[in-house]
Order: C-alpha cells, then sequence, then structure tokens
C-alpha cells in the first residue's frame, strides 16, 4: 500500500512570525489523522524554525527547491542539499513549474536537483507536467515523457523508490481550472506504466504519484480517490491552517 502523502507548498508567503504561527495552529488540528504523511515547504528563511517547531510530530518539512550544486562552491543565491538536511528538512521540491517557467530550469537541471537531494538524505518531489498549448496541441503524453526520462535518466534503481513525482498541468495551476479525474489518472497511469519499463513492476507499485494543480478542499477527494493518485501538491489552499486541515481530512473521505 502507497501512503497518501498531502503537500502545502507556500511559494513566496509567510515570515517565519507568521510560519510559526501557523504550525501552532495547524498541530493540534492533524494530531489524530493517523492515515496519511503532511509536509508543508516554507520559504528558506523559515525552514530551520518551522522543523524544530514540528519535531517529534506527524508534520515534515520540505524545502521549495534545492541547488543542483553541492554540497559548497561559488554559487550566490543557492542552498545546498545537505544544508536544507542540517535545517531539518525532509525533502525538497524540484522542478515546479513555476521553476522551469520563470527560471528557466531545464529537464537536465530539474535531474542534476533531484540527484542531489537523494545524495543527502533528502527525499525529492520530482514535478512534471505540460502547458495548455502542449495540451492543446496533443503534446502533453510527449512532454510529461520527455520530463520523466530525464529524472529516470539520473537514478539507480534503487533511487526510483526514494522519490515522489507530482503530475502538475501548468494550465491548472493558479488558474482556478483542475484538470477533470479522467485526465489526472490518465496521466498518472501512463507516468506508472513509464516508471515500471524503467524500473520494474515493484518499483511503479510503490511509486507515489501527486496531483498538483488548482487542488482545493472542495475537489480534492475527486482526484485522491483514482487508483494512481496518492495524493496532493497544494499551493494557495494550503496557506491557511483551518483550510489546509480541512483539504487533508476531506482527501480522506
Amino acid at each position: 500500500m502507497r501512503a497518501p502523502f498531502i503537500v502545502g507548498n507556500w511559494k513566496m508567503h509567510k515570515t517565519v512570525t507568521e510560519s510559526l504561527d501557523y504550525v501552532t495552529a495547524f498541530l493540534p488540528q492533524i494530531a489524530e489523522m493517523r492515515d496519511c504523511d503532511i509536509a508543508v515547504a516554507p520559504v528558506f528563511t523559515a525552514l530551520a524554525s518551522v522543523a524544530a517547531a514540528a519535531s517529534g510530530t506527524a508534520l515534515q518539512v520540505f524545502a521549495q527547491d534545492v541547488a543542483a550544486e553541492g554540497p559548497s562552491g561559488a554559487f550566490t543565491g543557492e542552498v545546498a542539499a545537505e544544508m536544507l538536511k542540517e535545517a531539518g528538512c525532509r525533502g525538497a521540491i524540484v522542478g515546479h513549474s513555476e521553476r522551469r517557467r520563470n527560471y528557466g530550469e531545464t529537464d537536465a537541471i530539474v535531474a542534476a536537483k533531484a540527484r542531489r537531494a537523494l545524495d543527502a538524505g533528502l527525499l525529492p518531489i520530482a514535478c512534471l507536467g505540460e502547458t495548455l498549448a502542449e495540451r492543446e496541441s496533443g503534446a502533453a503524453l510527449e512532454v510529461v515523457e520527455r520530463q520523466l526520462g530525464a529524472i529516470a535518466g539520473a537514478l539507480t534503481e534503487a533511487d526510483a523508490r526514494r522519490i515522489v513525482l507530482a503530475y502538475e498541468p501548468v494550465w491548472a495551476i493558479g488558474t482556478g481550472r483542475a484538470a477533470t479525474p479522467d485526465v489526472a489518472q490518465a496521466m498518472h497511469r501512463h507516468i506508472r506504466s513509464i516508471w515500471e519499463a524503467a524500473f520494474g513492476a515493484t518499483a511503479a507499485a510503490e511509486l507515489r504519484i501527486l496531483y498538483g494543480g488548482s487542488v482545493t478542499a472542495e475537489n480534492v477527494a475527486d482526484f485522491t480517490s483514482l487508483p494512481d493518485v496518492d495524493g496532493a501538491l497544494v499551493g494557495g489552499a494550503s496557506l491557511s491552517p483551518a483550510g489546509f486541515a480541512q483539504l487533508i481530512r476531506r482527501s480522506r473521505e
């Protein structure tokens, strides 16, 4: 059985103080939730503080990004995987569509970041997904296969069982347009079949694939109830502790 996984990506929101206030309010609301993994991804400046506040609880802390280089060097503005682990992170998101689109991250860079996270003992959540133009042109499967191929090419068979993937149709992020459950299931099933071809049936069966793209408390169960969807990567709907807790509860319905 794959443990369901719900991750809140706060993006560039919340100061350290605001992040700690959130954790204080959030932890009691998830204290009795035993049937899924839960994580939040604060900004870099709040990681250590949030990790300390969440220590000993069910709440995991992830970084929103990680350097492709490391463990140190002349890379101004970057944060190495080893530094994130020291700060208390359990893992890191890599290849989010905003990083690909706004900062020019290529498939090769995303694969390198996943590799660095694994080497440091972090759990990567590697994102992939197509734009609206790519879907409308019929290239969605080709795009996701290319992105996934780059990630798979950086992994060993053992690594393939130590990574989480997140399918996020770019056209559904921040637009209020979520993919239909049929679209999500078809793509998740396709991703799993590619993983099986690359790493075998056991690795594919164990692989957790999250759905991301305008996930809300109202629609989350439509996705998490699907056979190949193992959780959600949540953006704006994770910014309220009460709202995120409600979303997690509904994801288990």
